[in-house]
């Protein structure tokens, strides 16, 4: 199979220029216990990194000269792939969850949904709470507006409002985010 166009660019960024594949005639250097060794040639870098019997591994290539730090290459390129992995579970993605309920939704019924909805608020999730008019309910919408009023009162105390009550449709809608 063949690869996309972006996913190579994205690998080229990705590499890291190490020992012989640093272009630069002259580096600024860090050693391997992290003290600066001011700006150096590369091929006096390399003596160094060779005697620590380490790499010579070009940190931040944007700058003039380039940041080039004396190091474990491979040690380097695991602790980038595990802290990678470790943001990767930090991040949490927002989702919108609905709860739909008609107007003549039972007491018990809506006691239950605004209990599901306190899950998801509780979850870090947004919450979309939908009232859904058939036939002549349409006429009745004063009806629907006191249902999320209500709602939105009891999730108060979990939630902000996002997105006041509107009509889209037949369809009456509010948008809720947790604190």
């Amino acid at each position: 199979m063949n690869k996309t166009r972006s996913n190579k660019i994205a690998n080229k960024t990705d590499k890291v220029r190490i020992n012989n594949s640093i272009k630069s005639s002259e580096v600024r250097l860090i050693d391997e216990n992290g003290n600066q060794c001011g700006i150096i040639s590369l091929e006096k870098a390399q003596k160094m990194a060779n005697e620590a019997s380490l790499d010579l591994v070009e940190i931040a290539s944007n700058t003039n000269p380039p940041v080039c730090k004396i190091l474990n290459f491979g040690k380097y390129k695991y602790d980038k792939e595990r802290q990678k992995k470790i943001n990767k579970k930090k991040q949490h993605v927002v989702n919108v969850k609905e709860i739909r309920i008609r107007p003549n939704t039972d007491k018990h019924d809506l006691i239950i949904k605004i209990n599901k909805a306190q899950k998801f608020l509780l979850k870090g999730d947004k919450l979309k709470v939908t009232i859904m008019f058939r036939g002549r309910e349409f006429l009745r919408q004063e009806a629907g507006y006191d249902l999320l009023n209500n709602v939105k009162d009891v999730l108060s105390e979990i939630s902000v409002v996002d997105k006041e009550p509107n009509m889209q449709g037949r369809r009456l809608s509010l948008i809720l985010s947790p604190k």
